[in-house]
């Protein structure tokens, strides 16, 4: 049986895995990922049974979606320190428990409040997933894996995103809205209960509680201590502001100006949303390609995503419904999320390789507060005054804020990189398996 040399972060020496076993863990990690991408955005898919049934406005609906958002941000960092003191296999498995439980409890909902409420339990549940979900997969591979790894467990969320409004709006036209939920939990529900049945902490854990203890302080300052790490996140959190909202109102879109039913609508908007996770992916493989030895070429990159996709997305809802603009919906959504890989190697350059995972859980936490949460509720309360479609015209515009914040992280990165390779000893192989280029 071939094994996977598992070394220390801090060493050469380490445990080994089998191979196998590695691949099963990673099988299931990104499962457990998919479901809960799948019961975060099958809401998306029954909007328009919902406000039908239940008289919504859209500002109630868009609420619905970005207290997911709201909660991921706000309690990621507190749940994932639970996590890390009493065990990650048996955190990830109650974590998918919840937010399970929770989907179930929307397909019971008789309100809008216990809808609220039951939305509110699955942002709880899903608070802390992608944080540890990533820790125990990376802590089964090899060190040059790494990257790739979290590339992949990233677009999973988008993978997830495409079956929930998919299944969920072909559910519910042939059942009903509650059965959408019912049956991302009943998915939830079996993989929570099979995870720790497979996956054991000791297993993929190794003891490294003496080294921690005489670990010494981190250097935590580097979070946020430059003006262009700063400004790096606040101009992701106001980039997904865009491509967020556009994927949480666009089966309502479709449904409301091409008269798609439900399902259609559905599957329509896993087509946009599948154009955004392959455009993740492939500008993060063309900055990687075209920064390899000038690394701050990402920011004039990220600038440019942002400006192109305004274009295209302004261009798209200009235009009345037909097959154009959908074509330019698609082309800009490709490029809108596109600022995902290059803000996460800003954060990385600019921070200090031993706390780039508090670093990252940052990132999202600016990701969350400043677009995923905001952009839907935002966006519904302004539909409600002007439609949908209007509101849909106002939506692209944050990526020039966006792009302004960039280029003042522009104006200071090469500086604040010098300043940080001054004050830090470089290490060539950093904990999160990036190697930084000063």
């Amino acid at each position: 049986m071939a094994f996977h040399p598992i070394a220390d972060d801090d060493d050469s020496g380490g445990v080994v895995v089998a191979r196998q076993y590695a691949w099963i863990v990673f099988a299931l990690t990104f499962g457990l990922l998919i479901s809960d991408y799948m019961s975060r955005q099958v809401l998306n898919a029954v909007f328009p049974l919902l406000k039908s049934e239940w008289a919504l406005s859209d500002g109630q609906l868009g609420l619905l979606s970005g207290i997911v958002a709201l909660m991921v941000g706000l309690l990621t960092f507190p749940l994932s320190l639970m996590a890390d003191r009493f065990g990650r296999v048996k955190s990830l498995a109650l974590m998918a428990m919840l937010w399970s439980l929770a989907t179930l409890g929307c397909a019971l909902a008789q309100d809008y409040q216990q809808m609220f409420i039951a939305r509110f339990m699955v942002g709880v549940g899903e608070a802390a997933y992608g944080s540890v979900g990533i820790a125990v997969v990376i802590s089964v591979f090899p060190k040059h894996m790494r990257a790739t790894l979290a590339s992949a467990f990233m677009a999973g969320g988008m993978f997830g995103s495409v079956l929930g409004m998919a299944l969920g709006g072909a559910i519910a036209a042939k059942l009903g809205w509650r059965w959408s939920f019912a049956g991302m939990a009943l998915f939830g529900l079996v993989l929570a209960m099979l995870y720790p049945l497979i996956v054991k902490e000791a297993r993929i854990a190794p003891q490294r509680a003496a080294k921690a203890a005489a670990a010494v302080k981190r250097p935590l300052r580097t979070l946020w201590s430059s003006r262009s790490v700063v400004a790096t996140y606040v101009a992701s959190g106001l980039q997904l502001f865009v491509g967020g909202t556009v994927m949480v109102w666009m089966p309502s879109y479709l449904n409301r100006y091409y008269d798609m039913p439900t399902d259609k609508a559905g599957g329509m908007a896993a087509i946009i949303v599948l154009c955004s996770g392959a455009g993740m992916i492939l500008c993060g493989m063309l900055s990687d390609r075209l920064c390899r030895h000038s690394p701050e070429r990402k920011v004039s990159l990220a600038i440019g995503f942002c400006l192109g996709s305004c274009l295209l997305l302004s261009a798209a809802f200009a235009l009345q419904a037909g097959p154009l603009q959908l074509a330019l919906i698609c082309l800009g959504m490709l490029i809108a999320t596109g600022t995902t890989g290059p803000c996460g190697a800003m954060v990385a350059n600019l921070t200090h390789y031993s706390v780039h995972g508090t670093a990252f859980a940052t990132l999202t936490l600016a990701n969350n507060m400043l677009g995923l949460a905001p952009g839907p509720f935002i966006t519904g309360r302004v539909s409600d005054l002007i439609g949908l479609h209007a509101a849909f015209q106002l939506v692209p515009l944050v990526s020039l804020a966006a792009a302004a914040v960039f280029f003042y992280a522009k104006c200071h990165y090469h500086k604040d990189i010098a300043r940080l390779q001054g004050q830090c000893v470089p290490d060539p192989v950093h904990e999160a398996g990036i190697e930084v280029k000063l």
